[in-house]
């Protein structure tokens, strides 16, 4: 007879089972030390942006980074009840949406005309809108589920490549790199591979470096573009 006691096997792309393994080392540490740096990039950002509206879609951006920083800190450096993880969680997945709309909502006020400005901010805001609303009302979904949903919206506006290499190509190849960092990053969260160090370094720190790498990269882009924007 099968000991009905034995360990599943791993099985990338699925929730976490009941009890949790150990918390690593630097769990947290990584967005949370990013956080104030990432407030002073936003004085920066929005300080030195050309135009209103270049100002406006800069603060979107940076609100939406540090949202998502802030959150994150907050949910992976303590160890939270069950009420209180189980709100955070959702807030900290659906920061993910969140930061996709914001990151592209300077880059289309300040790199397309009007008309392709207003259909990709309402694509992306309303992807954002119903991608949460998914993720609100269904946490506990599997990952080979839910982690296809940012990438979706994270490449939705590829196809207006030739407008963003127009308006420039350095703050272009900056984004579509920092997309690259964050795509990378969610393979390895989805597959939670390469987990170097377990108890101190895990797949979810390689995930949150990336984050950051990703940021950064789509800071100075969004930069470049929000000091001479096309219109």
């Amino acid at each position: 007879m099968q000991d009905e006691t034995a360990t599943l096997p791993h099985v990338p792309f699925t929730e976490e089972a009941a009890t949790e393994p150990p918390r690593p080392a630097w769990r947290g540490w990584i967005h949370l030390g990013t956080f104030p740096f990432a407030v002073a990039m936003g004085v920066v950002l929005i300080t030195l942006a050309d135009s209103a509206a270049a100002k406006a879609g800069s603060a979107v951006f940076m609100a939406s980074s540090l949202l998502m920083f802030g959150v994150s800190a907050t949910y992976h450096r303590f160890p939270w009840g069950p009420t209180v993880k189980k709100v955070l969680k959702r807030i900290d997945h659906t920061n993910i949406l969140l930061l996709i709309a914001g990151t592209y909502t300077p880059i289309a006020i300040c790199a397309l005309p009007h008309t392709l400005m207003v259909v990709v901010l309402w694509v992306m805001w309303s992807g954002a809108a119903l991608g949460i609303a998914f993720r609100v009302l269904w946490i506990g979904a599997p990952r080979w589920l839910y982690v296809p949903i940012y990438l979706v919206l994270g490449c939705a506006a590829l196809g207006l490549l030739p407008q963003f290499f127009a308006a420039s190509v350095p703050m272009t190849v900056l984004v579509l790199s920092g997309g690259l960092a964050y795509i990378l990053g969610a393979l390895v969260y989805g597959f939670k591979r390469p987990d170097p160090a377990p108890t101190v370094f895990g797949f979810h720190e390689v995930f949150h470096a990336l984050t950051v790498v990703a940021f950064a990269a789509q800071w100075v882009g969004v930069l470049i573009v929000a000091l001479h924007p096309v219109r």
